[in-house]
């Protein structure tokens, strides 16, 4: 039997790997299924998900022309189509108890917007900020100038 690009098989886990799967075919041929075939949420370790001697579903995925033939668990699974697969939200859709206080990210605390001022009050308060931050930089480095031998009174 030919293996082609699309086919579902049923093969015979021989051999896993920290990147995959060995999955051994009919007539004794072997294909990789890599961790990202395997399910379709996050693999971090392939012997949570296989175990050796293991009898699994796969479809070929690709064939090269030296003879690596690449498999999938995950595509092999029938689906309606237009259903998505169950993957966690990403983004700002998390839920805001797995990221705790914006506070302790290292980041500027969260102010609520109760306090909006207008853009006058905010341009004031900048160039306050402003002016107290460079009276300080000349305060700190008026005394610190001077070159190779000058003198030290």
């Amino acid at each position: 039997m030919a293996i082609e690009v699309g086919t579902k098989l049923e093969g015979k886990v021989t051999g896993i790997t920290h990147f995959g799967a060995f999955v051994e075919l009919s007539a004794g041929v072997t294909g990789l299924v890599h961790i990202s075939e395997i399910a379709d949420n996050y693999v971090k370790d392939v012997n949570d998900h296989l175990k050796l001697e293991d009898k699994v579903l796969v479809k070929v995925i690709n064939v090269d022309k030296d003879g690596k033939i690449g498999l999938s668990i995950r595509q092999a699974v029938d689906r309606p189509p237009g259903e998505r697969p169950d993957r966690p939200e990403r983004g700002f859709n998390r839920d805001r108890e797995d990221r705790g206080p914006r506070n302790d990210r290292g980041g500027r605390p969260f102010k609520p917007a109760a306090n909006r001022l207008s853009f006058e009050d905010k341009m004031s308060r900048f160039l306050k900020d402003s002016e107290e931050r460079i009276s300080n930089l000349k305060k700190n480095t008026e005394g610190k100038r001077g070159g190779r031998g000058a003198r030290r009174v």
